[in-house]
């Protein structure tokens, strides 16, 4: 269901009264399962964007260099999830309210991604979306049709900005195979983070698809200790891609070390209608943890013409060197990353954590004569939430970027974010 970019005229809970009532009416039709089961909760999220670019270097604007790009907004994200209705076929609704209002924003705005922009150049008052989806149960297999914000590791949502994408389409889940999860679905739309309208899928911007097929499977054994996963993706004129995937968790003494290896493998598809395409990009995550520490080490290399696949505003965060910022999955590209998070329980203050990380990559293929590209990304978060009173639960993050470029077009910028996160359980 959508709304408009622009939706004033509406009160600010509107969508969560849909929602509630909805909800309400329910019980009459359905099982005290279906009621009893059902999960509400609304999240409020205060998030304000700084990104300035060095030397006003920023994208071009009327003409004119952007120097920053600025956006303040409150978002409400309303999560309502009902139980299944009794018998050995049971159904249930699914419901997200997203509502981003505007608290300070102008034409500097564009390239934030925190907001749609409208012709005239300017961020609309308050945007956002009501997504709808029905679900049916058999014993553990789960169909689900509708929209909703799809986490699979080859179409993963991003939910970096003020409101999190969505999709809209089908997917079949089952795990009535011992240890197995099982997958298969077909997507139609996509409704990106900056974005409160649905639009067809696309990778490099020349063509459009409206059918994201997706296939796949996890198997976790050794006491859930080592996961294997396959998946099989498929962009519909544009390209198919498929990813093997391990993922491994193992005690040693007072350390847990892990590993999160992957490969994907693309080419185009059908009417290849983004061109003649191939990539190779394997990656790996590699963690130790002891005490409160934790040390990461990411490794990633980009093979063949083209960038690593996934559609247009999803998430990186399947790959190892995915930042706030940018993910190193360029044409060519080579890639390292360290990283350490502390958990300052360790000095008496829980729920306070900070992370720190710096992620180098070159030989990016930044155009057919230039081979020799470099960047580098230095972020930092500092998170804390609220241990106990009315605001328990209350999380305010800090998180700052700097990005360096040595190639033409490649902007430099830093980037100051502050979040203030409060989740809220109705029911």
């Amino acid at each position: 269901m959508r709304l408009p970019t622009k939706v004033s005229p509406w009160h600010p809970w509107t969508p969560a009264a849909l929602i509630l009532a909805s909800i309400a009416g329910l019980p009459l039709c359905a099982s005290a399962d279906f009621v009893e089961d059902a999960k509400v909760g609304l999240t409020l999220r205060n998030y304000y964007f700084n990104r300035n670019y060095v030397d006003d270097q920023g994208p071009l604007i009327d003409g004119r260099r952007q120097g920053y790009a600025r956006h303040w907004s409150q978002n409400l994200i309303l999560d309502a999830r009902s139980g299944y209705t009794e018998g050995a076929l049971g159904f249930g609704v699914d419901a997200l309210g997203l509502l981003s209002l505007k608290l300070d924003g102008d034409k500097w705005s564009r390239n934030t991604q925190m907001t749609p922009i409208h012709d005239d150049g300017y961020p609309p008052d308050d945007w956002g979306r009501l997504g709808l989806a029905g679900k049916m149960r058999l014993a553990e297999t789960e169909v689900k049709v509708g929209e909703w914000a799809t986490v699979l590791p080859v179409l993963r949502s991003d939910d970096g900005r003020s409101l999190p994408q969505t999709f809209q389409g089908g997917l079949l889940t089952s795990r009535d195979i011992e240890s197995a999860t099982l997958y298969v679905g077909q997507l139609r739309q996509n409704s990106p983070r900056e974005d409160g309208s649905l639009e067809d899928f696309r990778f490099l911007g020349a063509g459009a698809s409206d059918r994201f097929n997706v296939a796949g499977a996890e198997y976790s054994f050794n006491e859930r200790q080592t996961m294997l996963g396959a998946w099989f993706a498929e962009l519909e004129d544009i390209y198919d891609q498929r990813y093997y995937q391990l993922v491994h968790s193992q005690p040693v003494g007072d350390w847990v070390l892990g590993a999160n290896v992957g490969y994907f493998n693309g080419s185009d598809n059908g009417k290849k209608l983004d061109g003649e395409l191939s990539n190779e990009t394997y990656t790996g995550m590699f963690s130790a943890r002891h005490g409160n520490n934790t040390l990461y080490l990411g490794l990633m290399k980009v093979r063949g013409n083209s960038k690593w696949m996934r559609v247009n505003g999803a998430s990186g965060a399947t790959v190892a060197n995915d930042g706030y910022s940018f993910t190193a999955d360029a044409i060519g590209e080579r890639s390292w990353q360290l990283r350490h998070d502390y958990d300052m329980a360790g000095l008496g203050i829980p729920g306070l954590t900070v992370m720190n990380r710096y992620i180098r990559g070159w030989d990016i293929d930044v155009s057919p004569s230039d081979s020799n590209g470099e960047e580098w990304i230095r972020e930092s978060e500092l998170a804390y939430t609220i241990q106990s009173g009315s605001l328990k639960d209350l999380t305010l993050k800090w998180r700052s970027t700097t990005v360096r470029r040595d190639f033409d077009g490649g902007q430099d910028f830093g980037d100051d974010r502050l979040i203030i996160i409060y989740p809220w359980s109705i029911l």
